[in-house]
């Protein structure tokens, strides 16, 4: 938790921010050898700020890397990671269930700088197997998928990319670092979107790609030093804090969902669910020997498709309906209480503008 902490001179318990876009030099030659990296020190925050090192570090300390680039969002992670080690006439394998900008970045921008691409279904080893070229360079995959949940096959997709002279690239936000770790599986990258589980409360942006010391400095470096997809210092500081509380949450959530997950399974109205930690998961047994649990996400679907579901308008007609009926039942004070009658009133208007009921009930009204 406490990895790679960097302090100032007041020796401050909580990591200091480092708002700063550069940094001051004892000399010109100083300033030289920093620009060469000569110099261990900071220089420039788009190249390197103590908060961003730190954060840094700690998820590398998580993950089982030898080194990481912290860069401004998810995407941001994904794309260097797949685009800055490959040239024209190179090829991309991919699983075709993910994320919809991972698939952009794949079949749309790629092509663009005469990278070919092809598509595979993830669960099927032969079809990763036959779409390898001599040209194949980078396979991609998430695991679980967005948003079907499925789980691949890690360790086997690695062994057939590496006999074919290509590098895995493990999008691993689903399971989170405290479920799995693609690098002890055979993954060489590993990325994340740190704005899911690491933030966790919704507060910033942030992406990460985790690798050996070769792959970052041969590739990944000097992408980013010279593009500029990099992390803000003020967006690592806030990602350090979700850090010290990121497995507490991930387990909290892994125990609610497997609840969540064993309800909807009763629920007469859903036709199907997804949760990787059920035994009936498609791939059960590969989630038992890849994944030390099931994670924080559930997939279903409702019967009848979205003619079976509940609308969000009838739901917040219904919660119309109700409050109307409640204040109907609410006792009147005679007038000598009237002051504290308002003030009572105001206290539940309050309560429920904190519940989020008003919106919900100004969309119902304005639908009447």
């Amino acid at each position: 938790m406490h990895s790679g902490a960097l302090r100032s001179q007041f020796g401050e318990t909580s990591e200091a921010l480092f708002l700063t876009q550069g940094f001051v030099y004892d000399t010109a030659e100083q300033c030289e050898a920093r620009f060469k990296g000569e110099d261990p020190g900071f220089l420039y925050s788009r190249f390197s700020n103590p908060n961003i090192s730190m954060f840094e570090r700690r998820m590398i300390e998580l993950e089982g890397a030898e080194a990481a680039r912290a860069t401004a969002t998810g995407m941001a992670a994904v794309t260097t990671a797949i685009l800055a080690p490959l040239k024209a006439g190179d090829h991309v394998v991919a699983a075709k269930a993910m994320f919809g900008s991972c698939r952009y970045v794949v079949e749309d921008l790629l092509p663009r700088y005469g990278i070919q691409s092809t598509l595979v279904d993830g669960l099927d080893l032969d079809q990763w197997q036959k779409a390898m070229r001599p040209n194949t360079k980078t396979c991609f995959l998430e695991s679980p998928t967005n948003p079907t949940l499925d789980v691949l096959d890690i360790s086997a997709i690695a062994e057939i990319a590496h006999k074919a002279g290509a590098r895995l690239i493990v999008d691993n936000v689903f399971a989170t670092p405290i479920w799995q770790s693609p690098l002890s599986l055979g993954a060489d990258v590993v990325v994340y979107s740190a704005t899911k589980h690491i933030d966790g409360q919704g507060r910033c942006l942030g992406g990460i790609i985790l690798s050996s010391e070769a792959f970052i400095a041969e590739h990944i470096h000097n992408f980013m030093r010279q593009t500029g997809p990099s992390m803000s210092p003020f967006n690592a500081w806030v990602l350090l804090k979700g850090l010290e509380t990121l497995a507490v949450r991930v387990r909290a959530q892994t125990e609610t969902a497997a609840k969540v997950a064993d309800a909807l399974a009763q629920h007469p109205k859903i036709s199907r669910l997804i949760y990787p930690g059920r035994a009936d998961h498609p791939q059960a047994a590969l989630v038992k020997k890849q994944m030390r649990a099931g994670s924080t996400l559930i997939g279903f679907e409702v019967k009848g498709g979205k003619a079976g579901r509940v609308p969000l308008p009838q739901r917040a007609a219904d919660l119309a309906d109700l409050e109307q009926s409640r204040r109907r039942q609410e006792p009147r004070h005679p007038s000598g209480d009237h002051d504290a009658s308002a003030a009572d009133a105001g206290g539940a208007r309050r309560t429920r503008h904190q519940r989020g009921l008003y919106p919900l009930l100004g969309r119902a009204r304005a639908r009447r």
